[in-house]
């Protein structure tokens, strides 16, 4: 069965589906990176928000999007030239929690592993928690800060990652002694 994001303590009201990487055209079109793993949800949208990563973000209507190459385009109303769609770049396209596509079963947003922490699921050690997700081109990686400073790398599969409660802000895991010695 397809889930909703959960309401996690901290979870952010609006997630980033794509940023704004330069000027697409000379009517004010951007293009932007896409960020998510649904980017056909992005061309139906009629609304962003478009947030600069510390204030406040600021709605966005959408006159028109279509897919180039690897990226997204977007023409904003009120964004007509060249130099003010260079003035967008660099924000990030929000588009409120509640409105992203549903996962399935052991799918997980984000959000919802970075702050997590990690513990040995056998002792119940404390491992560290969730820093970053590192994009591999394979297996993401879990970017593991643990009490003594140093940096743990576990790959997100259920091999390692037995149990994720992203409601408990908790992953276990079960690692072999090869990874704990490779990350030492």
């Amino acid at each position: 069965m397809a889930r909703r994001p959960p309401a996690v303590a901290g979870a952010p009201a609006r997630l980033t589906v794509a940023r704004i990487v330069k000027p697409q055209g000379r009517h004010g079109e951007v293009a932007a990176q896409i960020l998510t793993d649904f980017p056909e949800r992005l061309l139906a949208r009629r609304e962003v928000w478009l947030w600069d990563g510390g204030g406040e973000a600021r709605r966005a209507a959408v006159e028109r999007v279509w897919p180039h190459k690897n990226y997204v385009v977007f023409q904003f109303a009120g964004c007509a030239t060249r130099s003010e769609a260079e003035a967008l770049v660099g924000l990030e396209v929000q588009i409120p929690r509640e409105e992203a596509a549903p996962l399935g079963e052991a799918t997980f947003y984000e959000y919802e592993l970075v702050g997590a922490e990690v513990v040995e699921q056998a002792s119940g050690a404390r491992l560290g928690r969730v820093r970053e997700l590192v994009a591999t081109g394979a297996t993401p990686l879990l970017a593991v800060d643990t009490p003594e400073g140093k940096e743990l790398l576990i790959p997100l599969a259920e091999e390692f990652c037995r149990r994720i409660a992203p409601e408990e802000k908790r992953i276990e895991v079960a690692l072999p002694d090869e990874l704990k010695e490779l990350n030492r």
